[in-house]
């Protein structure tokens, strides 16, 4: 690769020309803002900061990495998808399902390698987890539990959690977009979910006008049922899932990238890599769709697949709007 970009100026953005600098050292790496405004700062691992799509797309990129803020990713794709432009867009892929059909749309007319970056699926214990339930480990999968929590404060040292994209609902903020590899994954390994019913809330502790915790419950197309957490609230991060079945359960530690099996013989590890770099995953993504520019096997995610993290919800916003909003955490 000669030539390719990042759009944002966020962290993510950040980690991703690192990567991109890492895996193709001699690229002319070009930069873009969400807004275009050009920033005082220097932006790190940029060659070159262009202020709009239109300069970016002169520049003739190979590909490039789309990690505005999620609201923006339609009318950023759309543009680079038209030009002939490959673009892998950060997750969640849009906030709402008509600027996703028109991306798809797009797409479509245009036949550009087009994918979405749910790292998690790249994870090692991930890829461990899809063979385990492929294989009927479980037998028949009765239910399951996913759940994911990390205070929001903490997310972003240094920075006001306020001011952030996570916070603000018009930069697509909340628990559901913000979480919602867990949608993602969960249906990678369980095929399409229903939703059944949800819990939005809000605690008087962040101050947010956005969800700051979601419980869903949900089917899978056997009827097994799937119970959902996702919040902004715990004050130790913890990713964790348990599948039961017939013949056991599953228990699968996404943070320490272990997996057990539990059955009537006891506890068992099936795998374990704890000292895993976690920013192997945002390698294997990039180099993933560097195959798919190729048109070679791979594993990216589509925007087919993407759009059923999308419609669900959707579907949670639509049907179970928040309500009420809770006290601090110390019942006050």
């Amino acid at each position: 690769m000669e030539r390719i970009a990042v759009i944002g100026l966020g962290s993510i953005a950040t980690r991703h020309r690192q990567n991109l600098k890492q895996l193709f050292p001699t690229a002319q790496l070009y930069a873009m803002s969400a807004s275009g405004r050009i920033p005082s700062e220097i932006v790190t691992g940029a060659d070159q900061v262009v202020e709009s799509i239109d300069t970016l797309i002169e520049s003739n990129p190979q590909f490039v990495i789309i990690a505005s803020p999620a609201p923006f990713h339609a009318s950023h794709a759309i543009a680079l998808i038209k030009a002939g432009i490959p673009v892998l867009i950060e997750k969640p892929v849009t906030t709402n399902i008509d600027d996703l059909k028109s991306l798809q749309d797009v797409a479509l007319q245009c036949q550009v390698p087009v994918a979405v970056g749910y790292c998690l699926r790249y994870l090692s214990s991930a890829i461990e987890m899809k063979k385990l339930i492929a294989s009927d480990t479980l037998g028949h999968l009765y239910h399951a539990h996913i759940e994911v929590g990390q205070y929001l404060p903490d997310w972003r040292l240094g920075k006001n959690y306020r001011e952030s994209v996570s916070a603000k609902a018009s930069l697509g903020g909340g628990a559901l977009l913000e979480l919602s590899h867990e949608f993602d994954y969960s249906q990678w390994l369980l095929g399409e979910l229903s939703l059944e019913h949800a819990i939005l809330r809000q605690t008087e502790e962040l101050g947010l006008s956005v969800e700051d915790s979601a419980d869903m419950m949900l089917s899978t197309s056997n009827k097994a049922v799937v119970h959902m957490h996702l919040d902004f609230l715990q004050r130790e991060a913890y990713r964790q899932c348990r599948f039961v079945g017939s013949q056991g359960s599953l228990e699968w530690n996404l943070i320490g990238n272990e997996i057990y099996f539990n059955s009537s013989q006891g506890k068992q590890t099936l795998y374990s890599e704890p000292k895993w770099d976690k920013n192997e995953m945002y390698l294997a993504m990039i180099r993933d769709f560097i195959e798919l520019i190729h048109k070679q096997p791979n594993q990216c995610i589509s925007l087919a697949e993407a759009a059923k993290s999308v419609d669900i919800i959707e579907q949670i916003k639509f049907r179970f709007p928040i309500k009420t909003v809770f006290g601090d955490l110390n019942g006050n």
